[in-house]
């Protein structure tokens, strides 16, 4: 595991040494002006590791959501500037792009610039388009009547999603009028000072119906205990390796695998009446076939993001059996959710930010 942290480590340095290189050679700059470049970019880069640390807890909030969106994002941002470097040195190579096009280069400069800008405009645009999925789920186990719900993931609330974004959330989840809102996972970004301090648990009194919820990475991150008393004061009901029963539907909430000691499904499932329709919350999606050969009707995970931006969705493909979308194995059926929030950075480029509307009924009513 150290190993594999080092080389995590090591490969955005490498990175932003390379760019920072190639930085230096294109800009038509004195070399006082390039050297204020790269420092900008060493301090945009030690940002990150500032945000991931938890010293933003003892700083002024206003300086802590600017050192958390700025480190966040420049990771982001670096990743694109190193495949753009990449993709012009080897233009250069086979003698499509000319030496003085990364030489001193205004016009390589701007293209640069505007190019990026453009990308990333776009991404944080997209990620504040938040797509609406409707599913139907159909069922020949007997029901009252349908079922409608709102399944979420992800909204990592903290430094970046705010009271004012978590606000816009709630307004979308209510034009929906669901019977049960359903959240799987990393309800908090790691923080509970920063949702402490704006009072965010507010903002979940305005929903009009039930929340339950299973716990994610993050939410352990946070702390358990801070995780569970915000949710107490928000009035979401937190499934830790538990079931509950809503109407002709059992919900079981798994714990999250950071939890090595989670129990079972099988053994959460011991005792639960099989004539309803179940619904697994697991915050990741691994072992995708114990919710099969338990019965599960239906499991919704999220975590994954699908890699947030192009083509880090790619890496995502290859770690999961499916990190996005529908799947099914048997009879059951999966959707692994891209996230109504983020992580880091407010872009998507290449996935989407979204929501599920599900309605679960049969065709015919007792």
């Amino acid at each position: 595991m150290k190993n594999v942290f080092l080389w995590f480590l090591l490969i955005p340095i490498v990175g932003h040494i390379y760019v920072s290189v190639r930085l230096w050679q294109m800009l038509p700059l004195l070399t006082a002006g390039k050297i204020a470049v790269v420092i900008a970019m060493v301090v945009a880069f030690a940002l990150l590791f500032i945000g991931v640390s938890g010293v933003l807890d003892k700083m002024p909030m206003p300086l802590a959501v600017v050192f958390y969106e700025v480190g966040t994002s420049w990771i982001f941002i670096l990743l694109y500037l190193c495949m753009l470097f990449l993709l012009l040195d080897f233009g250069h190579l086979v003698r499509l792009v000319p030496s003085s096009f990364l030489h001193q280069s205004v016009s390589g400069s701007l293209s640069v610039f505007f190019l990026m800008l453009g990308i990333f405009v776009y991404g944080y645009i997209h990620y504040n388009e938040k797509v609406r999925v409707p599913i139907e789920l159909k069922t020949d186990k007997r029901m009252d009547k349908p079922i409608k719900m709102v399944m979420i993931s992800d909204l990592h609330l903290g430094y970046h999603n705010r009271k004012a974004t978590l606000h816009r959330w709630i307004d979308k989840i209510n034009a929906e009028s669901p019977d049960l809102i359903l959240i799987a996972g990393d309800l908090l970004d790691g923080s509970i000072r920063s949702v402490d301090e704006k009072r965010l648990y507010e903002e979940f009194h305005r929903l009009k119906a039930p929340v339950y919820a299973c716990m994610g990475n993050h939410d352990f991150y946070t702390g358990v205990q801070n995780d569970l008393r915000f949710c107490r004061q928000a009035g979401i009901t937190m499934l830790r390796d538990t079931a509950v029963v809503f109407r002709d539907m059992v919900i079981v909430g798994r714990d999250d695998r950071t939890n090595a000691g989670r129990k079972e499904l099988a053994s959460i499932m011991e005792g639960i009446d099989r004539s309803k329709y179940i619904i697994e919350l697991d915050h990741q999606p691994y072992r995708l076939e114990e919710a099969q050969a338990c019965g599960v009707d239906f499991e919704f995970c999220g975590h994954t993001h699908y890699g947030q931006v192009w083509p880090i969705s790619w890496i995502t493909d290859l770690i999961y059996e499916v990190a996005f979308g529908p799947y099914q194995k048997g009879n059951t059926r999966y959707y692994v959710s891209s996230g109504l929030g983020i992580w880091g950075g407010k872009f998507r480029i290449g996935t989407q930010s979204e929501y599920l509307v599900a309605t679960l009924g049969n065709d015919g009513y007792r």
